[in-house]
């Protein structure tokens, strides 16, 4: 009996230490899962969490940057082609509405957008603050409209206005700032000539006195030298036009002898007065002005883009050249250049 009990006990001890060596061994396992979840983790810390902030947030300032870049590189600049309605010096009714129209080009490098024209100065005649322009991309040509009111009494009115670009800068158009309307009412005032809606006068009295002096040289060389400079943007070049170089010499005569210098001639008549009166009929002009020697007058352009801007001009093909020079006068030798297409 007392066998049995030791044999018994004996037994008991034996499966108790098999049962504790059975769960010695079952710490093992955790140890082995918790490895087992470590690779997804390290690839987490490995795969850093700040990758995508860091792409989105690196790619975000680069797009503004690039397009402040473009912006900068935008050079506005304009020219005025023709009225396409109500000509300067048109009749119109008192009360009348009407529409004035302008045909413009952009001859800058990028595309208008968000611009308008604006009113400056002058006779109102009823005209908004602004008007919207059409989106137009460089080179393109754009017609921009106003409706506008005639005066109720009679005269002559001119509303001036400005182009404007997004940001509210005024675009050069050639080398003037402002373009504008003219019109007529009832009797008015009755120009003699031109369509600047001036009275053109005979040029001042004085002029007969005046001693200056022409230089055909230098007219050639001017020319030449602007024909260069086109040869070199791959430009056509332009023909002389006797009509444009008498209208460019009457005004580099009217300069020299009565010591200014401006697009405005002594009498108040404007660029396309001079080429009315000397026969060459167009809407598409430019003039230029410039004092010195011909290499002078072509550095003076080449450092100002807008007027740089005429002698590249791709539209252009006819030009007249005028030089005069008076020793009494503040500058002594004036150069007028005149650009038009028929």
């Amino acid at each position: 009996m007392k066998k049995f009990w030791i044999l018994s006990l004996l037994a008991v001890f034996i499966l108790t230490s098999c049962v504790t060596i059975s769960e010695e061994t079952t710490p093992d396992t955790p140890p082995l899962f918790v490895t087992s979840t470590l690779p997804p983790t390290k690839q987490g810390l490995t795969l850093p969490t700040e990758v995508p902030p860091t792409a989105s947030p690196t790619l975000d300032p680069l797009t503004p940057a690039a397009t402040s870049t473009s912006a900068a590189s935008c050079r506005d600049s304009a020219i005025l082609v023709e009225d396409v309605t109500i000509p300067d010096n048109t009749s119109v009714p008192r009360g009348q509405k009407f529409t004035k129209t302008w045909k413009f080009q952009n001859m800058g490098r990028c595309t208008w957008t968000g611009y308008t024209i604006a009113f400056l100065s002058g006779d109102r005649m009823s005209s908004p603050d602004s008007a919207p322009v059409p989106e137009t991309e460089a080179r393109a040509t754009v017609d921009v409209s106003v409706d506008l009111i005639a005066p109720p009494n009679d005269g002559a009115f001119t509303g001036i206005f400005e182009l404007r670009n997004a940001s509210g800068e005024v675009v050069p158009i050639g080398t003037e700032k402002s373009f504008w309307v003219k019109i007529i009412v009832g009797s008015g005032a009755s120009p003699t000539s031109g369509s600047g809606g001036v009275v053109v006068t005979s040029p001042p009295s004085d002029i007969s006195q005046c001693k200056y002096s022409e230089n055909a040289g230098y007219v050639q060389e001017l020319f030449s030298l602007m024909n260069q400079a086109r040869a070199d943007a791959n430009l056509p070049a332009l023909t002389l036009n006797a009509q444009l170089s008498a209208a460019a010499r009457a005004h580099s005569l009217d300069m020299a002898c009565n010591n200014f210098l401006s697009h405005t001639g002594s009498d108040g008549s404007w660029i396309r007065d001079r080429l009315l009166a000397a026969g060459y009929d167009t809407y598409s002009y430019q003039e230029i002005i410039a004092i010195g020697t011909p290499q002078d007058a072509m550095t003076q352009w080449r450092n100002d883009q807008p007027h740089w801007d005429i002698v590249l001009n791709p539209y252009a093909s006819d030009v007249g050249v005028g030089y005069v020079y008076n020793a009494d006068s503040q500058f002594g030798g004036y150069f007028t250049v005149d650009f038009a297409s028929p």
